[in-house]
């Protein structure tokens, strides 16, 4: 077998990419935090009220999120704010999430075939 071709390399190249992106939004913690930040930026004691968890478990998840480049973060005096840098995952996320809802409060109502849950 010979070595893939630059069309091939890229396909490996993009599904690489989608990879690494869909891995870091597989917990649902990080799909409440980008959920949270959708309309205003917060801060991580705001973020730990809304979600609920400990704060060094949602720092943990803040730092994949960042690094990542979903989310950025600036100082204002001693508090830490977090907001929404990729406009493109957040839409990502709130296509496959509304999609979901919408199987979930009308399963008969999606043909199994246009399903992204099995119920």
């Amino acid at each position: 077998m010979g070595s893939p071709n630059s069309e091939q390399q890229q396909a490996l190249t993009v599904f690489s990419s989608a990879a690494e992106l869909f891995s870091v939004l597989s917990t649902p913690i990080r799909l409440q935090v980008l959920n949270a930040l959708c309309n205003a930026e917060r801060s991580v004691n705001e973020l730990v009220q809304i979600i609920g968890c400990s704060q060094p478990n949602l720092s943990q998840h803040l730092k994949v999120l960042y690094k990542a480049g979903l989310v950025a973060k600036r100082k204002e005096g001693v508090l830490v704010m977090y907001y929404i840098q990729s406009q493109s995952a957040l839409a990502i996320c709130r296509n496959v999430c509304t999609q979901i809802a919408i199987e979930m409060d009308d399963a008969r109502g999606v043909p199994a075939t246009e399903r992204l849950i099995r119920t």
